[in-house]
C-alpha cells in the first residue's frame, strides 16, 4: 500500500484532507437522513458505509480540490462534497474488481462480497451470494457519486462540461478493465507496448489522476490549454504509478501491496514488464513466459521463475528508466502551469510522492 507522508504533513494538503474526511462522513449521514437507508436494510447501509469511511489515500478527491482551488478565485458552496464524487466512484470500481479478481481483502479489511458472503451463511438454500449484493451496492455508490457531484452551486455550463467529464471517466475506466481482462486470454506475441499503455491509461491514470484534476479545473474555469497540461500530467502520472503497481505486483511483499504477489501472473496480465521480458528473450524462455501465462493454476516456483526471466532481460531496469522518464515529464508539465503558486508546488511534490 503506498504511503503519502508528504500530504499527511504539508499543512495545505492535511487541511484539504481533513475537509474530505468530514464531509465524507456528514454525505452519508444526509444521504441515510434523505433515503433511509438504515431502517430499510442496516446490512445494505452498515456495508457501504463501513466500506466508504475505511481508512483512504483520498487521492483522488484531493486532486480535485487541487485543481478547483488552483484556478479558481474563491471555493463554490458544496466543493467538498462535489469532491466526494471521485472517491465515490473510486469505491464503486473497487468493489467491482474484488469480485472479479476473487480477492478477499481490501483497505487491509475484509472486501464488501466477503463480508456480505459472511453474512449469508445464518441462511440456508439461498439463489445469490455476497458477490450479487456486492454488485448492488457498487452501483448504489456510482448513483451517490452522481448525487454528491451535482451539489456544487457553480456555473451551469462549466458544471455540465465538467459532469461530462465525470461520467466520460466512468465509461473509460470500465473500457480499460474490460480490456484488461480480454488481453488475459490474448497471445502475447500480438501485444504491443502501446497497447499495454492504453490500458494502463484508461484503467488507471484517467480516473484516478486526469479526471479529477481537470474536472476540479474545468469548473474553476480553467483555460483549454491548462486542461490539456493537466490531462498529460495525469497520463505521465497514471502510467508511471501503475508500473510501479507492476514491480510491487512482482518483486514485492503482500504486507505492503495488500494483495497476493501471485494475484497478476494467475490473471495472466500482459504488465510492461512481462512485455518487456518476453520480446527481449530466448526462444526457451519466451516459451516459459507463454507457459506461465496460460497455467490455470500459478505457484510459488513460478513467481520465482517469472522473477528471474524479468531480471535476466532486464526488464526490471526499463520499467524504472520508464518511471523516471514519465515522472520528469509530469515535472515539467506542472513548471509551466498558469496555476496559483501553492498549489502548484504541491502538485508538483504530489509526484515525487505518489512514486516513492
Amino acid at each position: 500500500m503506498e504511503h503519502f507522508e508528504y500530504f499527511d504533513s504539508n499543512p495545505l494538503a492535511a487541511r484539504i484532507k481533513s475537509r474530505i474526511e468530514q464531509s465524507l462522513e456528514k454525505f452519508f449521514n444526509d444521504v441515510n437522513r434523505l433515503y433511509s437507508l438504515s431502517k430499510f436494510s442496516p446490512v445494505l447501509f452498515n456495508n457501504i458505509q463501513d466500506f466508504v469511511l475505511r481508512d483512504g489515500k483520498r487521492i483522488r478527491p484531493i486532486l480535485f480540490i487541487i485543481g478547483y482551488l488552483g484556478f479558481s478565485k474563491k471555493a463554490a458552496a458544496n466543493l467538498y462534497t462535489c469532491a466526494l464524487s471521485f472517491e465515490l466512484l473510486h469505491d464503486f470500481t473497487l468493489i467491482h474488481d474484488d469480485i472479479i479478481d476473487k480477492s478477499d481483502t481490501r483497505r487491509g479489511k475484509p472486501s464488501v462480497h466477503t463480508m456480505l458472503n459472511k453474512y449469508l451463511t445464518r441462511y440456508k438454500k439461498i439463489k445469490f451470494n455476497g458477490q450479487d449484493l456486492a454488485i448492488v451496492i457498487g452501483d448504489i455508490l456510482y448513483a451517490l457519486a452522481i448525487l454528491a457531484f451535482l451539489s456544487i452551486k457553480e456555473n451551469t455550463r462549466r458544471k455540465e462540461q465538467a459532469l461530462k467529464t465525470f461520467i466520460e471517466t466512468a465509461i473509460y475506466t470500465g473500457t480499460g478493465e474490460f480490456g484488461e481482462l480480454l488481453y488475459g486470454i490474448e497471445d502475447i506475441e500480438k501485444i504491443s507496448k502501446q497497447d499495454i499503455y492504453r490500458i494502463y491509461d484508461f484503467k488507471t491514470a484517467y480516473y484516478s489522476f486526469t479526471a479529477p484534476l481537470i474536472t476540479g479545473a474545468t469548473l474553476a474555469g480553467a483555460q483549454r490549454e491548462e486542461l490539456a497540461k493537466l490531462s498529460q500530467y495525469g497520463i505521465c502520472l497514471g502510467r508511471a504509478f501503475q508500473i510501479k503497481d507492476d514491480i510491487a505486483g512482482m518483486f514485492g511483499d503482500e504486507k505492503d501491496t495488500g494483495k497476493s504477489v501471485l494475484a497478476d501472473l494467475q490473471e495472466a496480465k500482459k504488465t510492461i514488464l512481462v512485455w518487456y521480458a518476453y520480446h527481449h528473450a530466448a526462444p526457451r524462455d519466451k516459451q516459459a513466459i507463454r507457459k506461465m501465462l496460460s497455467k490455470d493454476t500459478i505457484g510459488r516456483s513460478d513467481l520465482t521463475a517469472m522473477r528471474e526471466i524479468t531480471t535476466r532481460y532486464h526488464a526490471l531496469d526499463f520499467a524504472r528508466k520508464e518511471i523516471a522518464s514519465l515522472l520528469n515529464k509530469a515535472q515539467q508539465l506542472t513548471i509551466s502551469l498558469a496555476m496559483k503558486k501553492n498549489y502548484r508546488m504541491l502538485l508538483n511534490s504530489f509526484a515525487f510522492e505518489v512514486l516513492k
